[in-house]
């Protein structure tokens, strides 16, 4: 199984909960003790809200690493069309070292995958990898060429959908 994050309806979350996820985006190193404090619960209940928030793959706290850093001087988005199920071949491309996520689209493309590489030469060859995947019709290539906004911080919803513990 390819780790692949939440692929079903989003659970319901309460205000603990999304209190929680609020802690861990300021800062994913926050201790337990001190989330505990600020939400008014013991450091048991943070502890087991946050495996539950893990298990169910609604967060995951993780480093973010610069791809400069670790000496990725290629990104490019990939948008690939498919003939026939996208499933096999999404799972293909998915499976690939370089390829850090795949979505599928309602557009120009029936794939799109944000993928690093060491150089352009790296670059090429993993275009033809995915060209010689089954089903894959064509691909076009978008070299990036400077961040401009990289954020993870989405932040939670709060209204309607968030029930009160």
């Amino acid at each position: 199984m390819l780790d692949r994050g939440a692929v079903s309806r989003s659970p319901t979350l309460d205000l603990i909960d999304l209190g929680l996820i609020e802690a861990l985006r300021r800062d994913g190193r926050e201790p337990f003790r001190r989330i505990a404090a600020t939400l008014g619960l013991s450091e048991a209940t943070v502890r087991a809200r946050y495996l539950r928030l893990c298990d169910l793959d609604v967060i995951r706290v993780t480093a973010v690493t610069n791809p400069l850093g670790l000496g990725f001087d290629v990104t490019a988005m990939i948008g690939v069309r498919v003939a026939g199920p996208l499933e096999r071949p999404a799972e293909a491309i998915s499976a690939l070292p370089e390829v850090e996520y795949v979505v599928v689209t309602a557009g120009q493309f029936d794939l799109l995958a944000e993928v690093m590489c060491a150089d352009r030469r790296a670059l090429l060859d993993l275009v033809n990898r995915i060209r010689s995947v089954d089903s894959v019709v064509t691909t076009e290539a978008f070299l990036c060429l400077e961040l401009v906004k990289q954020t993870f911080d989405w932040g939670v919803r709060v209204g309607e959908e968030a029930e009160v513990a």
